[in-house]
């Protein structure tokens, strides 16, 4: 499958993908400029096994999580974490608009193919959304790997705006195409004060040879 194209020396901008990607960015929610962050109780369920206890949710980097096993504790400060990066208030610019933006019509099903060069990723778009998302990484000391995100449904909230509900991740190498793994994510949310707060949310992986149902339910949601 392929994940990006190469990046070439000069990629002139393309005026309509760009105004393809900042209506999809504009229709996607977030929480509002000056969010402070929110506290809530949690929930966690793995495989039936449950584990309590309180959050602090602040941004991407500061996210407290308080239980009693550290991997579970792990687990769940990375979901809050990258939760809080996708819904984190921000502008266009700040976001896939510092990039060289193109667009080919291909006739795919999930929409129009978007390039952003420069970040090894692309985008499918449709109907003012994006429906998938696909990236190549690398980190050192680390194999390459690649991902490929299917949005699948998403909701309407209170602000006209789409707020993503099931969606799920492919893992395969970028080296030779291989499947490592699949995780589908079902998210609810709740909606306090002029934000929408992740509510539950469960994942179906597989993991060591077998299927791992992981949850957690967050309640008394409280602004910060």
């Amino acid at each position: 499958m392929k994940t990006h194209t190469p990046e070439q020396a000069t990629v002139a901008d393309d005026p309509k993908a760009r105004e393809a990607l900042r209506l999809a960015f504009e229709n996607t929610a977030r929480w509002p400029q000056g969010f402070k962050g929110f506290t809530a109780e949690l929930t966690v369920n793995i495989n039936g096994k449950e584990f309590h206890g309180p959050v602090t949710v602040k941004g991407p980097r500061e996210v407290s999580v308080q239980l009693s096993d550290g991997e579970v504790q792990k687990w769940a400060q990375d979901q809050l974490a990258m939760i809080a990066v996708h819904r984190g208030p921000r502008t266009f610019d700040e976001s896939d608009g510092k990039y060289t933006l193109t667009m080919e019509e291909d006739g795919h099903p999930l929409g129009a193919r978007l390039d952003i060069h420069g970040s090894h990723s692309f985008y499918r778009v449709k109907d003012h959304r994006i429906t998938q998302i696909n990236r190549t990484m690398s980190h050192p000391n680390m194999a390459p790997f690649a991902f490929t995100i299917n949005v699948e449904e998403s909701a309407i909230t209170q602000d006209k705006k789409h707020l993503t509900t099931k969606y799920t991740v492919y893992y395969f190498s970028p080296e030779d195409g291989k499947l490592k793994n699949v995780e589908s994510f079902t998210d609810t949310h709740a909606r306090v004060g002029a934000a929408d707060l992740p509510a539950t949310r469960r994942i179906i992986a597989f993991e060591n040879g077998c299927v791992v149902v992981k949850s957690f339910a967050l309640s008394r949601h409280q602004l910060l």
